[in-house]
């Protein structure tokens, strides 16, 4: 279990990222340009899991509120905003990530 209460320097850190889409169809709806950032985008989280930082990522398909969900693993809260910054799909204004500390528990 990963308990971030401890003062263990050695402990990671964890945080929830929700990202919002720019409407509500963007899902349905993307163009061709969208579609390859959101390609991009995805590509990005990927390497960012095959590093260890992505726990888990994807969209969430909540009727009235779809928006991607993430839960990362840093060494230092610092590292967020940079990994929220370099995600194409944030630089190419499609979505808006806000990001909250979590006490995660993950398994042994």
């Amino acid at each position: 279990m990963s308990d971030n209460s401890t003062n263990n320097t050695e402990a990671k850190l964890h945080f929830m990222l929700w990202s919002t889409p720019p409407r509500i169809t963007f899902h349905q709806d993307m163009t061709a340009e969208e579609r390859s950032i959101m390609h991009e985008h995805i590509g990005y989280w990927t390497d960012k899991q095959r590093q260890g930082i992505a726990l888990v990522f994807g969209p969430v398909r909540k009727p009235d509120d779809p928006h991607g969900l993430a839960i990362i693993e840093v060494e230092h809260a610092d590292q967020v905003a940079k990994l929220i910054a370099e995600d194409p799909a944030v630089i190419a204004g499609l979505m808006t990530t806000e990001f909250y500390p979590m006490m995660a528990v993950l398994p042994k």
